[in-house]
């Protein structure tokens, strides 16, 4: 379980220290840019602009959106990765980072080189989806429907290399089932392809769905966390079904390669301060996300794990983009 693996590893402030002066005076001196490598209205997109608002306060400085869609999260990467590591530029990592180096035949940064982890901040379970008068009721409905027409039916991801687009060929791959493909540029368009009926189902993450799920516009079948999530209680996990089967994506605060280190203990100091305010976590898990603040000193390490565990997963998903 996700939160499981986080015990022991302590999301603190111990060891962070003071910022020194010079830093502490002269910075940030004017706004930050945080590039989010999907669309607005995304889940990566919404979580970054409640992180930019506190951090705005806290600072004292805009913390400025900058979306950088596209290729799986891919071109927003490249261009934290790119960008000059002196204060002013910020990303939100997300799964993608682990995920793409496999999913891709070519990626054009390296994970663990060309960035600095400043927090672990928040991990979000996906929802698998159908039309809300769908008659599938079930996770087992919609295996036998899939195995009785082979290829006949279509999913939609938020693009090539998406966690819904991993989400499901795992799904194909475990539960033994084909369904075509159908990417698109973001969750939220999988919701509307499900909807309209472009696509049978989808995986769009928790925050995305959870809304339409409780106001009747789309039904879920599974949650693919490993256990039931609060926000949508009376959804079983799809691992109840196929056995074995759990994604979970995770967001974070990162930045390029050769920031500077008092920076780095800053700005993960204030997140953590954000996370433990409990109005700010009752907003934040509200939908479904999880609260995870896993600081600087110890994402390194997870980062490295979670590269071992996405290889592992590609492969057996099958996946791959050129």
């Amino acid at each position: 379980m996700f939160r499981r693996k986080f015990i022991g590893l302590g999301a603190t402030l111990a060891g962070l220290g003071a910022v020194p002066t010079t830093w502490a005076q002269a910075w940030p001196a004017r706004p930050i840019k945080l590039i989010v490598p999907f669309i607005p209205g995304s889940a990566p997109d919404v979580i970054a602009r409640g992180l930019s608002e506190r951090l705005t306060i806290a600072l004292g400085q805009a913390v400025v959106i900058d979306n950088k869609p596209g290729a799986g999260g891919n071109i927003g990467l490249d261009a934290i990765a790119k960008s000059a590591g002196d204060g002013y530029t910020l990303g939100l990592g997300t799964s993608s980072l682990s995920i793409n180096p496999y999913l891709y035949r070519k990626v054009p940064f390296d994970p663990i080189s060309d960035f600095t982890p400043i927090n672990l901040t928040y991990a979000m379970p996906h929802a698998l989806i159908v039309q809300a008068d769908s008659p599938l009721k079930t996770v087992a409905d919609l295996v036998r429907m899939l195995k009785a027409a082979p290829g006949k039916y279509n999913y939609a991801s938020g693009g090539n290399g998406s966690g819904a687009h991993l989400c499901a060929e795992l799904f194909k791959a475990m539960a033994g089932v084909d369904a075509l493909h159908v990417p698109y540029r973001g969750a939220p368009e999988i919701i509307t392809s499900v909807m309209g009926a472009s696509a049978l189902f989808g995986f769009p993450t928790l925050s995305t769905a959870v809304p339409l799920v409780k106001g009747g516009k789309i039904r879920a079948l599974g949650v693919t966390g490993p256990k039931r999530n609060a926000a949508l209680s009376e959804v079983p996990p799809v691992g109840e079904t196929v056995q074995g089967f759990e994604v979970v994506s995770w967001f974070a605060v990162m930045a390029p390669a050769k920031f500077p280190v008092e920076l780095v203990r800053r700005i993960d100091q204030e997140i953590q301060k954000a996370l433990a305010d409990p109005a700010f976590r009752d907003k934040v898990q509200a939908d479904g996300t999880e609260i995870v603040g896993l600081g600087h000193q110890a994402f390194p390490d997870y980062l490295r794990q979670d590269l071992q565990k996405w290889k592992r997963a590609v492969e057996l998903s099958g996946a791959k983009v050129d």
